[in-house]
């Protein structure tokens, strides 16, 4: 059975949690292929919301084997947390496994994640912090720890301390910073993770491989989104991993003839954390309007995003890193009360007009957006269950937004609940 891809679409925090969940009911494994604790993913299930970082949105079904694959970075004292936040709302974690093949992310990652973005003062890239980059910076380097050698604690030592001491020579040296103790992060990650995380570590290649042999569904999930991507999105200011779709087939260990479904994620507007370029973002009250009515801030950071109008020229690029089949749209009824919308369709700089993503970073900062603009419905869409239940005007800018990015759209949310969300192609 082939797989599919559920990808962000523009700088994250599309709610890729909220759909992902929703296409894992006919699901059998739903895995994770990259990212960190960086990304965050909030379910809002009989009002009860549920904020995951590294399980797999499918945990809250019982049916599912939630899967985090070999791309991830993994810190397992954080996914200890997440597992006992978890349980503690009633959700069996017991069918969680984890690759052996993943990397882990250890507290002097987070130190020199910390130091080097106070170093870089104003230039500084906007990390989250949470040592994601130096993790993915030692897999490169051939220096990582895996989740595997947790189980082998002889192996875990002397790749530890050869390490450490790099590390701790990093910190007297550049940042006239103590050392750290690898007694105490041995005794944490063995003494303490190794044993709640041993019975779910496993292949996860075999894994997969057996679950599509047998004709199962399988999804697979990314984190933080298309132009955050190491090599295609608005470099510096990116993550460290590949959340395009390709990266699925790296980060989970599958071909990509496997995959013949790549689900978008966009919001109905565009956000972004942390410094890069916005072409249409807006600093003014109606920027103001989204962050409050649409809660945009961090799920992890609490950090307050950046908003601006629908960007189509994104999106345009982004079906085509990801060969897009469909989009599913988030966030619709943000848009409730406002007296008229508007979906950037090309950029200017000069003279020249761009209506793909101009690949020159120093274009990018100083385009001026151009704008189709529609009016605003002035209605609550957030009981609508079919599209004809839709107003005329929220039914025109979505068809007007689908023609511009060239796929069908497939699905609409028009709340924060589960089952706030409606069939655009029925």
């Amino acid at each position: 059975m082939p797989a599919t891809v559920v990808v962000g679409t523009q700088w994250g925090d599309e709610g890729k949690g909220k759909f992902t969940d929703l296409f894992a009911r006919d699901q059998h494994l739903v895995v994770r292929y990259q990212g960190g604790h960086n990304a965050g993913h909030t379910l809002v299930v009989d009002g009860e919301s549920f904020k995951l970082q590294l399980v797999p949105s499918g945990i809250l079904y019982p049916h599912i084997v939630p899967v985090i694959g070999n791309g991830v970075v993994v810190d397992p004292r954080v996914l200890i947390a997440e597992l006992d936040m978890l349980e503690s709302k009633g959700v069996d974690t017991s069918k969680l496994k984890i690759s052996g093949n993943a990397h882990l992310i250890f507290p002097y990652h987070q130190e020199l994640d910390k130091l080097t973005e106070r170093r870089l003062g104003k230039n500084k890239v906007g990390t989250t912090k949470r040592g994601i980059g130096p993790a993915y910076a030692d897999k490169a380097a051939r220096v990582g720890l895996r989740v595997q050698d947790l189980l082998d604690p002889k192996i875990f030592r002397e790749k530890l301390d050869a390490v450490l001491k790099e590390k701790n020579a990093i910190f007297a040296k550049v940042f006239n910073q103590l050392p750290l103790d690898a007694d105490a992060i041995a005794e944490e990650y063995l003494g303490v993770c190794a044993p709640r995380l041993a019975p779910m570590i496993t292949d996860s290649v075999n894994l997969i491989h057996e679950s599509l042999e047998a004709g199962e569904n399988v999804l697979l999930e990314g984190a933080q989104a298309t132009f955050l991507d190491l090599d295609h999105g608005t470099y510096p200011f990116v993550t460290s991993s590949n959340p395009v779709a390709g990266g699925a087939c790296t980060g989970a260990g599958i071909g990509p003839r496997y995959i013949d479904r790549v689900i978008g994620i966009a919001k109905a507007y565009t956000t972004r954390v942390g410094t890069g370029p916005f072409p249409t973002e807006l600093l003014d009250e109606t920027g103001d309007r989204l962050i409050d009515i649409g809660h945009e801030y961090g799920t992890n950071t609490g950090r307050r995003r950046r908003t601006g109008w629908f960007d189509a020229v994104m999106l345009r690029h982004a079906v085509r890193l990801n060969s897009l089949s469909e989009l599913a749209v988030t966030k619709l009824d943000v848009f409730d009360t406002f007296d008229s919308v508007k979906i950037c369709v090309a950029y200017e700089l000069d003279g020249e007009v761009f209506t793909h993503m101009p690949y020159h970073q120093s274009v990018l900062h100083k385009v001026t957006p151009i704008y189709e603009e529609f009016p605003g419905w002035n209605s609550d869409i957030t009981s609508a269950t079919t599209r004809a239940e839709l107003p005329a005007e929220a039914l025109a800018y979505l068809t007007f937004l689908e023609a511009q990015v060239g796929v069908p759209i497939g699905l609409v949310g028009v709340g924060p609940g589960r089952d706030q969300f409606l069939r655009f192609d029925a």
